[in-house]
């Protein structure tokens, strides 16, 4: 299963946004507290459309609570990394795959990102901008480790209107 690990997130948009990634991409989500946000609220729903009742998520107190109650891979993006986002083999279905993104402001504290080097890295861009928007981000990352594992169980055609809607 994919993981998508929010640290301290900010803004609410950013999260309903990656509220509704996840769901789309059938991504659990964990929010380590603290939300710069509540939970219910509205910019947080209205991001996230009508899909948040659909959605998988865990709300953690604390970095080491989340860590305690959840194994697996883990991948750090920072702007500080020196790997890029698509150098890791994600392929294998079988493991529990953690992408963890920090908070918009400050990103994922140094002492936790020294933990782990080897699995720090970044998405490749210009030196004109410090970082891409966090829903940005949880996208790309999240439809790479996709693209590796040939996209799951994911619909590859549209299935309200079929398969031969544009030849109609």
């Amino acid at each position: 299963m994919i993981h998508i690990v929010l640290y301290q997130p900010e803004i609410p948009q950013n999260t309903g946004n990656i509220m509704r990634t996840c769901v789309a991409t059938g991504s659990k989500l964990h929010l380590i507290e603290p939300l710069g946000f509540k939970i219910d609220d509205a910019h947080l729903k209205r991001s996230g459309v009508n899909y948040i009742d659909k959605l998988e998520y865990t709300i953690y107190p604390n970095w080491e609570e989340f860590k305690q109650k959840n194994r697996g891979d883990y991948y750090y993006f920072t702007r500080y990394g020196h790997k890029p986002h698509t150098s890791f083999d994600y392929s294998d279905q079988e493991k529990e795959i953690y992408l963890i993104f920090g908070k918009e402001s400050t990103g994922i504290p140094k002492e936790i990102l020294q933990e782990d080097l080897e699995h720090c890295m970044r998405i490749p861009m210009t030196a004109n901008v410090r970082a891409l928007n966090l829903s940005n981000c949880v996208a790309i990352c999240t439809y790479e480790v996709l693209r590796q594992q040939n996209y799951r169980t994911l619909l590859k055609e549209e299935p309200h209107k079929g398969k031969d809607y544009l030849e109609r």
